[in-house]
Parts: structure tokens; sequence; C-alpha cells
């Protein structure tokens, strides 16, 4: 009991209840004042104000600048800063995004970055005295090399086939006008065929953010297996090969128009539509919805257009010493496109429709070969772009390399190639 005596005794008890009150005072001092010390840090340092402006139609810089309360003189600096150093001078609609920096909702504009695509952003600061520094960074892409492949069954198109088989439809176009050059794909595609496509994917932050080149491309047509493979050369410059490094892309388009179906092939006497007589058809027709555009099917130079009875608007190309392709029953020429005009393969040069003797909105294409008309689906057209003999052995072994990559990811659906 002598314990509890002494724990008990007034004079001691108050003593002890002060020192604790002390120190419970402390400790409640020392607790505010660091509470009050953080919210003091967070008001201090207050979040940036981010604003994020896609362009619109009608949209100018002067204009989004102005809006986010940039003066003149501002404008005028940034424009031209976007200009030397950035290469930019116009914005586009619904693709161009403007971030706005600001220290607090009420506080000015202290950076502005320009994101023109995905892999390039310029940001322009602000500066102490007022005046703006510009400053280019490129995002870096993580590349990856991705595998798919199909069959086209009953009713298919290759289009529908490759969609079923998870090529993205930016791919498949790519594919469609790589293998134009080789196929006819009104008449090469049955069902039963196999096809395989090795394309890039770019990712940046571990996001994709789009589709990059067909690194590989092969399909089993009727006239044989074919294969592309895009190789860099040496001097730096990208083409499509075949296996053994043969140029892929041949001089001319067979179908101009992908996905045309072809009304009326080539022959030397067919009972002509509208006159009801027989006569040589010249060319092959493919049927087209009017002001589908027509592109050129290859690089050359215009040599004739204008209008007749029978063709109605046409436009004639020369490619080169050889071939001569002629496009006919347009309804209206490409703006630019004139005789002498040089076009490039796949430019537009006119629009379908059904002028001259016509039954309806379809393409007239011919190739004509050293002046004599030629069937345009079985032509054999020459390559261009070949290697070299040092290139063409740098070719073969990556071939070999990539061949063994796809075959790794034909067992692994889900790997990818990281480039």
């Amino acid at each position: 009991m002598q314990k509890v005596k002494f724990i008990m005794n007034p004079s001691l008890l108050s003593r002890l209840v002060m020192v604790l009150a002390i120190v419970l005072s402390l400790v409640a001092i020392f607790t505010v004042v660091l509470w009050h010390g953080d919210r003091g840090t967070k008001i201090s340092e207050p979040a940036e104000c981010k604003t994020m402006v896609v362009v619109a139609s009608g949209d100018t810089l002067g204009k989004i600048l102005i809006d986010q309360g940039l003066n003149n003189s501002d404008v005028n600096t940034i424009a031209d800063m976007l200009k030397k150093n950035a290469g930019i001078s116009t914005l586009r609609a619904d693709s161009d995004k403007i971030e706005f920096v600001r220290a607090d909702e009420k506080s000015p504009v202290s950076k502005i970055v320009v994101i023109p695509s995905p892999w390039k952003q310029v940001e322009l600061t602000c500066a102490e005295n007022g005046g703006w520094n510009c400053n280019t960074i490129e995002v870096e892409r993580d590349t990856r090399a991705v595998y798919k492949s199909g069959e086209i069954k009953n009713g298919d198109s290759f289009y529908l086939a490759g969609i079923r088989a998870g090529i993205p439809a930016g791919i498949l176009i790519d594919v469609f006008d790589l293998l134009a050059f080789e196929m006819d794909f009104e008449r090469d595609v049955r069902a039963g065929q196999h096809f395989s496509v090795l394309y890039e994917e770019n990712f940046a932050d571990g996001e994709k953010v789009d589709n990059g080149h067909v690194l590989a491309v092969q399909f089993e047509a009727l006239r044989g297996n074919v294969k592309m493979y895009r190789f860099k050369k040496s001097d730096g410059t990208t083409g499509y090969y075949d296996e053994n490094g043969n140029g892929a892309i041949k001089s001319l388009k067979r179908t101009p128009i992908n996905n045309a179906k072809v009304t009326s092939n080539f022959s030397t006497s067919r009972k002509h539509p509208v006159l009801g007589f027989t006569r040589a058809h010249k060319g092959v027709d493919f049927r087209a919805s009017t002001g589908t555009p027509i592109p050129a099917a290859g690089a050359g130079r215009v040599v004739a257009r204008g209008f007749n009875r029978g063709h109605g608007n046409y436009v004639k190309i020369r490619h080169n010493g050889t071939f001569e392709t002629l496009y006919a029953h347009m309804s209206k020429f490409a703006k630019g496109v004139n005789v002498g005009t040089t076009v490039r393969q796949g430019q537009t040069i006119g629009y379908v429709g059904s002028t001259g003797l016509s039954t309806g909105p379809h393409l007239h294409y011919e190739v004509i070969k050293n002046g004599t008309h030629v069937n345009p689906l079985t032509v054999k057209l020459p390559a261009i772009n070949n290697l070299g003999d040092a290139d063409k052995k740098k070719f073969i072994e990556y071939r070999k390399t990539l061949d063994g990559g796809i075959e790794q990811l034909t067992k692994n659906k889900n790997w990818f190639i990281q480039m």
C-alpha cells in the first residue's frame, strides 16, 4: 500500500498533472506548427495550370495565342521562332495541338508546347526578361514488329480477310498498294489462299501511338507465292524487294484503282455496248462510282489531255521509252494536270465518270508498250530499283534473319520483334 499512498499524494499529483499538461501543450503546438507548415508548403507551390488546345478549322496561330492572353509582339516572336527553328509555318486542323502552361489560373502563359506529331514537340518558354526561348524535342519511339496472317474464305475479299486476321485498315491499304504491282485482286484472289504481313507498331511510354511501315508481305497468288521485303540500301533509300533482292515494285500498276471490279477485259474482239458491233477492246474497264479519284499507274509525263467521242475526257501518260498508259471516261481532270505535267506514281490525275461512249461510270485503262496496246493484267512489267551486288549481299543476310524472326512469330502469336 505504500506505493499506492506515494502515488496518491496530493502535492505530488498536482505537480505531475502540471508537467503532463505542459508536455501535452508542447506536443499540440508542435503538431499544429507541422500541420500549418505542410499547408504553407502546398500553398506556396501550387500545381501548374495547363490548357490543351486542339487546332480547329479556321484557327490561326495568332488567333489561338491572343485567345490565351498573349500580345501581338509575342505572337510575332513565337511565329518567327516556330518557322525558323522548328519548320512550322502553318497549323493543321484536327491534328496539331498546343498546350499552354501557367503558374496558376490567373498568371500569364509561361510555357507553350506545340505538338505537330506524336514524335515531335516544340517547347517555347518565357524568360524573366519577357523574351522567348525555343527548343525542339524528338519523342523516342519504341518500335515493334508484329506478325499477322490470314486465309481467304469463300466470298471474301482480301480486305475482309485481312480485317478478320487483325491487320489494321491502314496497313492493309499499304499491302494492297504493294501487291497491286504483281497481282490482279479481281482475278487472283481465291478461297483457300494464305497471306501474312509483318509490320511496325510505334509506342511511346508503353502506349501504342500508330502503325509504321510494312516490313514483309507474303501472298499465295494464283501465279505463285509473292513475297516482298522492305530494305534500306547503303545510300539511305528504302525499297521493296523479292526473295532474291530484285526490285518488287514494278514500273506500272496493273490495277490503278484499289478494290475496283473488272467489268470488261482486254479483247481483240468485243461487242461494243453502245455501238453494237464487234471491235477490239484495247484496255480493261474498272467499275467505280462517279468522282472516285484516278491515280497514275506510274511516274511519268502527261502527253495528252482532252476529249474525244470514244474516250470522253481522257489523260495519256508516257512513263519511259517503252510504256504509256491512258485513262478514259473521266468526269473531270485533277487540278494542275496538263500536257507536259510531270506526275508521280499514285498522284490523282482525274476522277471517274461516264463521258464519251460509256454506259455507266467506270475507268477505261490502257497500257501501250512500244506503240502497241497490251493487256494490263498479263503484260510483263519491268522491275525498278534493283540492288547492286554489295547491297544485294546485305539484303540476303537481312532477309534470312527476318525470315527466322517470322518463323518464331508464327509459333508464338503474342510475341513481337523489338526494332
